[in-house]
């Protein structure tokens, strides 16, 4: 019998709540026909911003939201985005479609939405093609209280009182879309512009570093060499889960076990990612200041047929709900260094949670998800032990079981698992030390296929539902747990 061991009284260190954040980038429909649809459209709106989106992903108690990108920051100049909206100057998205867009939706306005998320804002300031001068006066834009030319322009535009602002990224992807950099020059690049990137007043800014793409250790090693601490609060990682190759990824909805198998195992791939870094990062780190911010990550399939191919809208299945649980497992359980991390991404992009078709709003197994595991936020983290058999295809093999645990400040422990296996059930021990618990009750998300999705013409096909109570007998409570599932349970 396979069994879960988890230590009640041995947990050391909090899952911060900022491991559930999201990313939101100029990109297909995610900002435009997404999240912003204007003051005059016929959809509800609170001032241009999508009301039914916002009340959504307020359910999840999104904790953050990184904009404008991506590969899209380091060619976004900020003063384009401010004023009044008729007058701004239009831009052609060269990264993502080669579309025209408007700059209707700039600073104002996504500091507007994450108000009306009630999230914490995340903004990824232009290395690529900015300049020092560009980045430094952002950042007195948003932050800088004494009267100055520069907030003196954002009052002229109707806000009066700086912002709080904490998450800032300075470059995305150096090493490829935001400049093809080298890490010693980017290093150097991140020194000087970080620099200049002010703590107004009582603001304090969280800088974050471009971090290595995916299993580019030299890139973390450079940068943690070269760039202090005092300079560098957050390293990023941006990781991908792929069932196929990057020349052909696979559709999101018609797929074989092999490629179910094939995409789990990269989401498992990211436990390795984060040790491997980690190990690096405690060398010159011991003590764990710099946070790992795995600020992209998810699964990346072929776009729907017959749509934009530079706008990568896909569909989400039960399949993706599984990367999505097995990925914020591994986060929880390293929430010593993974301290940040943003999924990618919020809306009709990616691995989005939410999918929009003119007024309808579909929400998608990898939202149901984080609307479980928003337990875990901010909670302690207790450590567990995972006996269980493999599950192999062909040569190669994953664990069957992915879990993570935490208890939070009333005492209630919370266990999430996923059962990575497509057709098996599993009966599971689950084994609580360090507390007598009674009953444990839980929900869990399913379907009878593993491709099963939410349409627009049925939008509830895969959602969770509640399990019955298992009372526990000496500390022990047995669980039968169908194939193909993300559960979550509460003990007490």
């Amino acid at each position: 019998m396979d069994k879960i061991t988890i230590r009640a009284d041995q947990g050391e260190t909090r899952i911060d709540r900022h491991i559930y954040g999201h990313f939101a980038e100029h990109l297909g429909r995610c900002v435009y026909d997404g999240f912003w649809v204007g003051e005059e459209s016929s959809i509800p709106n609170t001032r241009g911003i999508r009301r039914d989106i916002v009340e959504a992903l307020r359910k999840l108690r999104i904790p953050n939201l990184r904009w404008p990108g991506g590969c899209f920051a380091d060619e976004y100049h900020w003063m384009d985005g401010i004023g009044p909206r008729a007058e701004r100057p239009t831009m052609v998205n060269t990264h993502w479609g080669g579309v025209t867009e408007n700059n209707h939706f700039g600073t104002h306005e996504f500091m507007d939405l994450c108000a009306q998320l009630e999230c914490e804002p995340y903004i990824c300031g232009n290395v690529g093609s900015g300049t020092v001068r560009e980045m430094q006066q952002w950042v007195e834009y948003l932050t800088c209280a004494e009267k100055s030319p520069i907030s003196d322009l954002r009052a002229a535009n109707g806000r009066s009182e700086p912002w709080r602002l904490s998450f800032w990224g300075v470059g995305n992807e150096s090493w490829g879309c935001g400049g093809n950099m080298r890490p010693e020059y980017y290093a150097d690049e991140y020194r000087r512009y970080a620099t200049y990137c002010r703590n107004f007043g009582d603001n304090r800014l969280f800088k974050i570093a471009c971090g290595p793409n995916s299993r580019d250790y030299r890139w973390t090693e450079t940068l943690m060499e070269r760039i202090p601490a005092s300079q560098m609060h957050g390293l990023s990682l941006h990781h991908y889960s792929l069932a196929g190759s990057w020349a052909a990824k696979g559709s999101a909805t018609e797929f074989t076990e092999g490629e179910w198998f094939r995409l789990l195992q990269q989401a498992w791939f990211m436990d390795e990612l984060v040790q491997k870094h980690s190990e690096i990062m405690d060398r010159h780190d011991p003590e764990k200041k710099v946070a790992l911010v795995v600020d992209e990550w998810g699964a990346w399939h072929d776009v729907e047929p017959g749509t934009n191919p530079g706008f990568l809208y896909q569909q989400n299945t039960l399949r993706d709900a599984l990367v999505a649980g097995i990925t914020l497992n591994i986060f929880n359980n390293h929430c010593d260094r993974v301290r940040m991390a943003c999924i990618a991404q919020t809306v009709n992009v990616l691995q989005a949670m939410i999918l929009t078709q003119g007024e309808r709003m579909i929400l998608t197994p990898s939202y149901h998800v984080f609307e479980m595991y928003q337990v875990h936020q901010d909670a302690l983290m207790l450590p567990v032990e995972v006996a269980c058999e493999n599950y192999g295809h062909q040569a190669e093999s994953i664990p069957s079981l992915s879990v993570s645990a935490s208890r939070s400040d009333d005492g209630t422990v919370h266990l999430s698992i996923c059962n990575a296996h497509p057709k098996d059930d599993m009966t599971v021990a689950v084994d609580l030390s360090g507390m007598s618990p009674q009953v444990m009750r839980g929900r869990i998300l399913t379907a009878s296929q593993i491709n099963a999705h939410n349409t627009f013409d049925n939008m509830k096909q895969v959602k969770p539902v509640e399990l019955a109570a298992t009372k526990f007998a000496e500390g022990v409570a047995h669980l039968e747990l169908p194939g193909k599932s993300v559960a979550v349970f509460e003990i007490s």
